[in-house]
C-alpha cells in the first residue's frame, strides 16, 4: 500500500486530466438573464456542517438553494465532480485546485472556505509511547489520511522535505487512505503509525488521551487559508448573479462565525445537523472553534495558491511558468469583507 513519488504525481496528474476531459463537455446551469439556475448541487461531509450549508441557513444565499447529493470524504474528489459537471460547486485544498488548473480544467477558485489557525489545524499524531519522534523516524512507516493528492499528503511532504529528507527517503513513507471516522482507531490499534487528525475528530482524540503530535500544519507554516471553493468558468458565465448571491453569502457566513459566541455557532450547527436528517450523530459539533479562514469574507489574495504553485513545481509536477495565481481566482462574484479589516482568527467564546 506504499505510496510513491512517482504514483503521487500519476494520482495528480489523473485527476486534472478526467477533469478536463469531462470538464470540457459539461453544461452546468442555464442562460444568463432571468434563466440563471437558482439550485446549487453539492457534496457535503458526514457529521460536519459546511459554510455554504450554515450561509444556507443563515438565510444569506437568499432565493439561491443547495440541493445536496450526498457527501465526500475527499477535497480532489470533490472538485472534479465540479470540473465535470455532476455538481456546482466543489472544494479542495488548494494544491489540488492548482493541479487541476495547471491542466486546463476549466474552473476558477472563488472564496476561501477552510483553513489553519490556533483552532482549526491538522496534526500528525502517534501513540504516546510510540518511537518515532523525528522525521527521519518515519521512514517505513504507515501515515493514515483521509485521501491522496490532497491537504495532508502535502504537508507530510513538506514536512519531510523541510526537514532534509531526500525524495528516496520520502518514498520509504508509506501514505494510506483510511476514513476520517476511523483513523483513531487505526492508530490505536496500531495498523498504522501515525494518524492524521483534525478538527473535532482530533479534540476527541485528545480528549481521551494517549496520542502526541509529531507536527501540525499550524507548526508548519502558521495561520492561512487552505481550501477554496471552485466553479466552472461556464457556470460563472452562464450564472453570474447566483455565483454573485453564494459566494457573498458564504463569505458573510464566515464572518458570522468569528463575530458570533461560539456556543451560538455550535448550537445552530447542532440544530442544522438535526434538521436534515441524514442519520448523523450532532455531538462531536462540540469540538468545533473556527473555520480557519484568514482573511475577511473569505476573499482570496494569491498567496494562498503561489504557496502550492512553488511546492507543486519544485516537485516536478507542474511548470511554474505556466500558472498564475491571478488566472486561478477571482474576487469579482465576493462583496462581503470588501475594505474590512482582517477579523479575529478566532471566535468569541473560544
Amino acid at each position: 500500500m506504499a505510496t510513491t513519488t512517482s504514483t503521487r504525481r500519476q494520482f495528480l496528474t489523473l485527476l486534472g486530466l478526467s477533469a478536463v476531459s469531462a470538464g470540457c463537455g459539461a453544461a452546468t446551469g442555464a442562460p444568463s438573464g432571468k434563466g440563471q439556475t437558482r439550485t446549487l448541487r453539492y457534496q457535503g461531509w458526514a457529521g460536519q456542517v459546511t459554510v455554504a450549508e450554515l450561509a444556507a441557513d443563515l438565510g444569506y444565499l437568499e432565493d439561491v438553494k443547495l440541493e445536496w447529493v450526498g457527501n465526500t470524504i475527499s477535497g480532489p474528489q470533490d472538485i472534479q465532480s465540479a470540473a465535470t459537471g455532476q455538481v456546482d460547486f466543489g472544494g479542495a485544498f488548494n494544491g489540488a485546485v492548482v493541479k487541476l488548473a495547471a491542466n486546463n480544467a476549466p474552473i476558477k477558485a472563488v472564496i476561501s472556505y477552510y483553513g489553519t489557525d490556533r483552532h482549526a489545524y491538522n496534526g500528525f499524531y502517534v501513540l504516546e509511547d510510540s518511537a518515532v519522534r523525528s522525521p527521519r523516524d518515519l521512514l517505513g512507516k504507515k501515515v493514515g489520511m483521509n485521501t491522496l493528492g490532497g491537504h495532508s499528503e502535502a504537508l507530510l511532504d513538506i514536512y519531510l522535505r523541510r526537514k532534509g529528507l531526500s525524495d528516496a527517503e520520502i518514498d520509504e513513507v508509506e501514505s494510506l487512505v483510511v476514513p476520517p471516522v476511523n483513523t483513531e482507531q487505526a492508530l490505536r490499534q496500531k495498523q498504522i503509525d501515525v494518524a492524521v487528525l483534525g478538527g473535532m475528530l482530533r479534540d476527541k482524540a485528545l480528549e481521551k488521551g494517549g496520542i502526541r503530535p509529531l507536527f501540525t500544519d499550524h507548526q508548519l507554516l502558521g495561520s492561512f487559508s487552505a481550501g477554496t471553493y471552485v466553479m466552472t468558468n461556464r457556470f460563472l458565465r452562464q450564472n453570474p448573479d447566483t455565483a454573485r448571491v453564494f459566494v457573498t453569502g458564504v463569505g458573510r457566513a464566515l464572518d458570522w462565525s468569528r463575530s458570533t459566541p461560539r456556543e451560538e455557532v455550535v448550537a445552530r450547527m447542532t440544530d442544522i445537523v438535526n434538521r436534515r436528517r441524514r442519520n448523523e450523530d450532532p455531538a462531536p459539533l462540540k469540538y468545533w472553534r473556527s473555520y480557519g479562514v484568514a482573511e475577511a469574507g473569505g476573499r482570496i489574495t494569491g498567496k494562498e495558491l503561489q504557496l502550492w504553485i512553488d511546492w507543486l513545481a519544485e516537485r516536478g509536477d507542474i511548470d511554474k511558468d505556466r500558472v498564475r495565481p491571478a488566472d486561478l481566482f477571482t474576487n469579482d462574484f465576493n462583496e462581503a469583507g470588501r475594505g474590512s479589516a482582517r477579523p479575529a482568527a478566532t471566535t468569541k467564546g473560544s
